[in-house]
């Protein structure tokens, strides 16, 4: 007799939007959806796994870390996708962001400071089918030029303020969501940009790995 040892992932993840994310009022179908289908056991070490659906963010080296679901959930939430975005998200990281906002926008465009988290998050993302993901290395913080102006900008790394040249790079209407705040404590900040103005929101408090670079702070 064989039996099947492998996890039920899909019904963790069903678990995970059902006591995690409904109930802290995360409400957008698409978003849920998304959560509900994107793989993140293939995102954290073998060794985590076990872990990968519980209401916590996990070590992914290099002193990172994969976001708690709810978090992911919360900042996706904010940038109010309706499908024909093209997307900037600053810390590639684990690739697990990158996924969510695939299945929710047209484009998406990562970078990533550390060069084997982008290669390994590349391999990852590439052999589970996302093929929509443009992927570089470099100092987030001064975003991805060549490439906007950018409908939505996601920064999953805390910064003392909002980087101008992410602001530069948001399209007129465009959406930015960053932690801001102290190195160890920020704020979910939501900026919509009107007029080339950067109009700000700030939400529920968080702790995020630093957002390093010339615009974020210094090593």
């Amino acid at each position: 007799m064989e039996y099947n040892l492998e996890p039920d992932y899909a019904r963790a993840r069903e678990l995970m939007v059902e006591t995690q994310l409904e109930p802290r009022g995360i409400v957008d179908s698409r978003v849920l959806d998304a959560m509900r289908k994107v793989p993140r056991h293939e995102f954290v070490p073998e060794y985590l796994r076990h872990k990968a659906y519980d209401d916590m963010a996990l070590p992914i080296g290099d002193g990172q870390t994969i976001s708690q679901p709810y978090m992911v959930a919360a900042m996706t939430e904010l940038l109010e996708l309706a499908g024909d975005e093209r997307v900037l998200e600053v810390g590639t990281g684990s690739g697990y962001q990158a996924a969510v906002l695939a299945e929710l926008a047209k484009e998406v465009y990562t970078i990533e400071l550390y060069p084997d988290l982008s290669e390994r998050a590349t391999r990852v993302l590439r052999g589970i089918g996302y093929e929509k993901i443009h992927f570089s290395v470099g100092d987030g913080s001064r975003g991805l030029p060549e490439a906007a102006p950018f409908q939505a900008i996601i920064v999953t790394a805390g910064s003392p303020a909002v980087p101008a040249p992410l602001v530069e790079q948001l399209d007129e209407g465009g959406r930015i969501v960053i932690p801001v705040g102290e190195r160890f404590s920020q704020r979910l900040l939501k900026g919509t940009k009107r007029r080339e103005v950067l109009h700000e929101e700030l939400g529920i408090y968080c702790v995020f790995v630093p957002l390093t670079g010339e615009f974020g702070w210094k090593t």
